[in-house]
């Protein structure tokens, strides 16, 4: 037997390196964050700069900055072992973040550094390898390649050009356009991954400035809001003594949030999609919105949300991905969090569906009236409700016979036998926010109806508070209407 050296051929492996993990703009982003968290930088600043043909991306740091042989180690491809210890607050873990994200979007990549040691920078191009060679810049000619002044004492500069990716040649859309969508949704994925950092939970909040713009960080779980509920912190020990915690979170109702509250929390998927684990390794999210087949989504468990810190030496266990874009559970766990699920899921199905409404108050239009006459009690439908008025006063005999076969149909007998249940057991149907906002809409045109005319935004703010349901989501409609409709309406203050 013999044993012969057969290495890969640097060109080929840098180009291959552009498809490891699954990146887009956002997540590319996310792991050079990740760097600049681990060399201790306050602020980071990431600018794009379209050229006629092509985008300059600047990402740069405060951070401590890298000697020489630092910066060469760092652009080294697979330049740690994924199998060693690590400082518990590395944020990386195969040695290819750097460079398998940038190179995702660029086909240069360019990082600049520096220290009271000197200026220094480094470049791969994708399209001039040999031998594995690699461009090293010192002095002056490093810090030339530096954009603008304000570099700070010790910083670094990650600089993408000819990014192909971003560029996306052959669609029909301008430079722009196709440039502001992506930096949109970068800022909304890079505003939740990094909300623990951005509000300062653990130390001096991090300034993340994209485009101009500081990120405001997005909390799932909305902690600080009055009808946030959580069960409290579980600890699991996994082994050798070590721990995981677990919080799980029951998010407030829509009715109890403003519209871009539930935007927010929704995110790019909606509020079914986003319930689950979030899973946080030293508290950057890594993924979320997924009960690893534990539970399935469902309408009911929107409002449910488990939050999940691991330290980074359980990384080879969860098998957390090159592109940390995602996670599985290991199989010693199921169990153990399938029971703390099941422990608060009925609480978060009692949130959701819960929306009761008091029939007796004299300041607005209920929708079911309570009639009491010679002992005997019946309810029956408020004809006076406006929504329910404008559609008699458009002349439906149906809908009037529709209307007395639901009074006479009420079934009082099951719901004499269900009053005997648990109280969470017995529900109103389940109202989601898109079907909500059709009944605002559905509201707006019995206001026009009523008054004969287009009403003011006050006018029908007044008219919408005191009918139902609207009355008892008061909170949401006023947001919906003032910061949605109006424009759609065009109502006038």
């Amino acid at each position: 037997m013999r044993r012969i050296p057969n290495p890969p051929q640097p060109a080929a492996l840098m180009a291959t390196a552009r498809s490891f993990g699954n990146y887009d703009l956002a997540a590319a982003l996310a792991d050079l964050i990740d760097n600049s968290i681990h060399a201790g930088a306050s602020w980071i600043r990431i600018e794009f700069d379209p050229g006629e043909r092509d985008v300059t991306v600047r990402i740069r740091d405060d951070g401590r900055g890298m000697v020489e042989q630092e910066l060469i180690d760092a652009m080294r491809p697979a330049s740690a072992n994924p199998e060693a210890d690590r400082d518990k607050d590395d944020l990386g873990r195969f040695g290819w973040g750097l460079k398998s994200a940038s190179l995702s979007q660029a086909r240069v990549l360019t990082v600049v550094t520096w220290t009271s040691s000197g200026v220094f920078a480094a470049r791969w191009d994708i399209d001039d390898i040999d031998a594995w060679g690699m461009d090293l810049f010192t002095g002056e000619e490093a810090a030339s390649l530096i954009a603008g002044d304000g570099a700070g004492a010790t910083g670094t500069e990650v600089i993408w050009t000819r990014c192909d990716r971003l560029f996306d040649v052959g669609v029909n859309a301008t430079l722009d356009e196709r440039l502001n969508e992506k930096i949109s949704h970068a800022r909304r994925h890079l505003s939740l991954v990094f909300h623990r950092y951005l509000s300062g939970e653990k130390g001096p909040p991090l300034k993340i400035v994209l485009q101009g713009e500081p990120l405001v960080p997005v909390d799932p779980f909305m902690v600080n809001h009055n009808a946030t509920q959580t069960l409290g912190e579980e600890r699991i020990t996994v082994r050798d003594g070590q721990e995981i915690s677990v919080t799980p979170y029951i998010i407030p109702h829509f009715s109890k949030l403003s519209v871009q509250e539930r935007e927010a929390l929704g995110g790019d998927e909606g509020m079914v999609r986003n319930q689950g684990f979030y899973v946080y390794r030293n508290m950057r999210l890594i993924i979320h919105g997924t009960w690893f087949r534990l539970v399935p989504h469902g309408e009911l468990s929107q409002l449910t949300r488990v939050r999940i810190d691991l330290p980074n030496h359980f990384d080879a266990d969860w098998k957390i991905t090159l592109d940390k874009s995602d996670a599985q559970l290991p199989v010693s766990l199921r169990s153990r969090l399938r029971d703390i699920v099941r422990k608060f899921g009925k609480r978060s199905t009692e949130v959701h569906r819960r929306r009761g409404m008091d029939i007796d108050l004299a300041d607005r239009a209920a929708i079911w009236k309570r009639n009491s006459h010679h002992g005997r009690i019946r309810y029956l439908i408020n004809r006076d409700h406006p929504m329910i008025e404008q559609m008699l006063d458009e002349g439906s005999v149906a809908a009037t016979h529709a209307l007395r076969i639901i009074e006479a149909s009420v079934p009082v007998e099951q719901l004499v036998r269900d009053s005997g249940v648990d109280y969470g057991e017995l529900v109103q149907p389940v109202t989601d926010s898109e079907e909500y906002e059709a009944l605002i809409h559905a509201c707006f045109l019995s206001c026009v109806h009523r008054q004969g005319s287009m009403p003011t935004l006050r006018q029908f703010l007044t008219f919408a508070k005191k009918i139902e349901p609207f009355a008892s989501q008061w909170k949401y409609t006023e947001s919906f209407v003032k910061e949605r409709a109006i424009a759609k309406w065009r109502l006038q203050e």
